[in-house]
């Protein structure tokens, strides 16, 4: 067995890998650009070596760097993580140049695997069910739409080096081939270093199923269940579980067979996942189709950990050492349920655009590892830390695990409002409505999912009227203590606070007046006159989670300010909520509230990124919907496009400025 390995990554995975290694006895070597200097996974580490700027191709990208770092070190292998240099076969064949372990496949099999077009090919003569589509190279736009135009629309645009959403466009139409055909070429080109694009038939109601595939030295490969992994945003996959309640056993065994003969077709060993499109429409369980095959660990490896009690990354680690699996495909058993949400720093409540910045507070959901429930949080990150715009804008992995789907539902439930992250932008909310969502929790899913359920967007996951009361009872219990505590401290009001205590509170667009009680064993309050309700459960000011219940219910509020209102979130929602004494109330009616100022004859930067496009000039006129500009950010291409007709009458960037965020690009007439 390896005495030291070396990461070859940053972030959660990397993180990731130092638990087990530390497990398994084995000293670990963390490498860091200058923009991680202070990340968790470098303070993990038994050393550090620094590899250059922020920029990956100067850092994490470059293998020199990474072999060099071993050297100097003396770790017998690297672990590649995910991203970055994982499915580069030229780093496999350089590490094995300089004596080093690569702990994951060979690299023939990574060549063959890592082109999206070649592996195709390779599929289908190994008996594995492909897309109908167009595998050789497609020259220009031109060809690109006749090409479409053969296969029939709707039809997915690929880089054939991709992987994790990137370079992958959608075309239900000519002219969405002709605007998304050089964007395909360019992101494959900056993200993978390949422009190649292929195109192929486009699987309506589809799901994304992906196999776990885990082989050794030896010749023995097994398959480890399935992941659903439709739930996606942009073709990046936002939640993910294990198994599928779309999966039959028979399904399961057939997408499994085929997944290791695949593997075995290649010489595969080590963890590596065989991604398929199934169906959705065929409950036969026959319609399924060969994506891709990742020949690395996956981002949501911990679901297929969770329901098979293997760590894979240990297993990925014992096979790079020349050890036998230690157990066979009949011993491969699914427990209960795991479910994985990703944690991102975007914000769905203004179009998902990437967030970067400061981590003012970072508290993830506790952990916990019981019998019949696990609460896991993998990350990376640490509270007074930076999200960069040079990496994946993930912040977190939160997993559950269940005896049933619906308990590792309702436990991502809770722990979502457990979860709490300020100062930048994210997606908590977000993923604690998909949670909610009915056709999510029947199990009705296709990859179209958050298209078709959030057409104009995310306004937050709605509030049921008994939601609505309780959180009435809890701000109203807040301000009471708030002005307890000022008066007590500091004389601040005149007079002590009266009990029993009437409030004035007015949230989701209704006034309720709530009487507060003091009691022995916690508080009675009083909602709209009805009958007394029992909240336990402390809270103080400067606390930022009221945890306890309301009548008998569990919740889990986090609780701010702002300015002169309270800001309460719960189950997937943040409330604006103003509470007042009753004597107070009357005097608030009558503030004029500030209105924003109208931004609408701007083209605006929604996001930090690079102005890498701009189509139109002064005194051109625009048709709404019409592209203007195209903005960089984390990688990913955004294209803005005029929301109403108009003449630009000032151009205020050029291409290749960096912008900031709301900086204006555009002035209209």
């Amino acid at each position: 067995m390896f005495k030291k390995i070396l990461i070859a990554n940053r972030g959660e995975i990397a993180c990731r890998v130092i638990r087990t290694a530390r497990k398994m006895g084995i000293k670990t070597v963390a490498v860091y650009s200058d923009a991680d200097a202070r990340a968790p996974h470098v303070r993990m580490a038994d050393e550090s070596v620094r590899l250059g700027p922020p920029p990956a191709s100067e850092s994490y990208l470059n293998p020199e760097l990474i072999i060099t770092a071993c050297k100097e070190t003396g770790a017998e292998a690297v672990h590649p993580g995910y991203g970055f240099l994982s499915e580069r076969e030229s780093f496999a064949r350089a590490l094995a140049d300089a004596g080093i372990a690569f702990i994951g496949p060979p690299p023939n099999a990574i060549a063959a695997m890592g082109d999206k077009i070649e592996s195709k090919k390779l599929a289908k003569e190994a008996g594995v069910n492909v897309v109908p589509g167009y595998l050789g190279d497609i020259v220009d736009t031109e060809e690109a739409v006749r090409i479409a135009g053969e296969i029939g629309y709707p039809v997915m645009m690929k880089a054939s080096a991709g992987g994790g959403g990137k370079g992958m466009r959608l075309a239900w139409s000519e002219q969405d081939v002709r605007e998304g055909f050089e964007a395909t070429k360019r992101e494959g080109l900056a993200s993978f270093g390949d422009d190649r694009v292929f195109i192929e038939k486009f699987i309506e109601s589809p799901r994304h199923i992906e196999i776990q595939v885990l082989g050794d030295q030896h010749g023995n490969i097994v398959y480890l269940g399935e992941r659903e992994c439709s739930v996606q945003r942009r073709h990046q996959k936002v939640v993910e579980e294990a198994p599928s309640p779309f999966v039959t056993p028979e399904m399961r065994k057939a997408m499994g067979e085929q997944a290791v003969a695949l593997a075995r077709a290649v010489g595969y060993y080590s963890a590596g996942t065989v991604e398929l499109i199934v169906s959705g429409a065929d409950t036969s369980g026959k319609s399924f189709y060969f994506l891709e095959m990742n020949t690395r660990l996956q981002v949501e490896h911990p679901v297929t950990e969770e329901v098979t009690g293997l760590d894979l990354v240990e297993q990925m680690i014992r096979v790079a050492a020349g050890e036998k699996l230690a157990f066979t495909q009949d011993d491969v058993k699914l427990n209960g349920w795991s479910i994985e949400n990703r944690v991102y720093a975007e914000d769905p409540y203004r179009g998902f655009l990437p967030s970067t910045g400061r981590l003012v507070r970072y508290r993830p959901s506790a952990e916990r590892r019981e019998e019949d429930s696990v609460v896991r949080v993998d990350d990376g990150v640490f509270e007074g830390g930076e999200v960069s715009m040079f990496y994946d804008p993930m912040i977190a992995k939160l997993i559950t695990w269940a005896p049933t789907r619906d308990e590792a539902i309702a436990a991502q439930v809770e722990a979502l409002d457990e979860f709490i992250v300020d100062g930048i932008g994210h997606n908590i909310d977000f993923l604690s409505a998909l949670m909610q969502h009915p056709r999510f929790q029947q199990g009705r899913l296709t990859t179209g999912f958050i298209a078709e359920e959030y057409p104009e967007g995310f306004e937050g996951a709605p509030a049921s009227d008994e939601l609505v009361a309780d959180l009435a009872i809890i701000a109203a219990v807040a301000g009471h203590v708030t002005d307890g505590r000022a008066c007590a401290v500091s004389d601040q009001l005149n007079g002590p606070v009266p009990a029993p205590d009437l409030r004035v509170v007015r949230i989701a667009g209704a006034e309720h007046h709530v009487v507060i009680e003091e009691v022995e064993h916690g508080i009675l309050a009083r909602l709209d006159g009805g009958d007394p309700i029992e909240v336990i459960g402390r809270w103080q000011p400067g606390q930022i989670r009221f945890r306890g219940t309301v009548d008998g219910r569990r919740r889990i509020v986090q609780i701010g300010r702002s300015g002169r209102d309270w800001r309460l979130t719960a189950r997937g929602a943040s409330h604006k909520v103003q509470v007042y004494p009753a004597h107070v109330a009357e005097l608030t009616r009558h503030m004029i509230e500030k209105i924003p100022p109208d931004l609408s004859k701007f083209l605006i930067a929604p996001m930090p990124g690079l102005l890498t496009a701009l189509n139109v000039k002064e005194g051109d006129k625009v048709e709404a919907g019409q592209p203007l500009a195209v903005v960089e950010a984390m990688k990913m291409e955004n294209i803005l496009r005029a929301q109403k007709p108009g003449t630009v009458s000032k151009v205020a960037a050029q291409p290749g400025d960096s912008l900031a965020v709301d900086a204006v690009i555009l002035e209209f007439e």
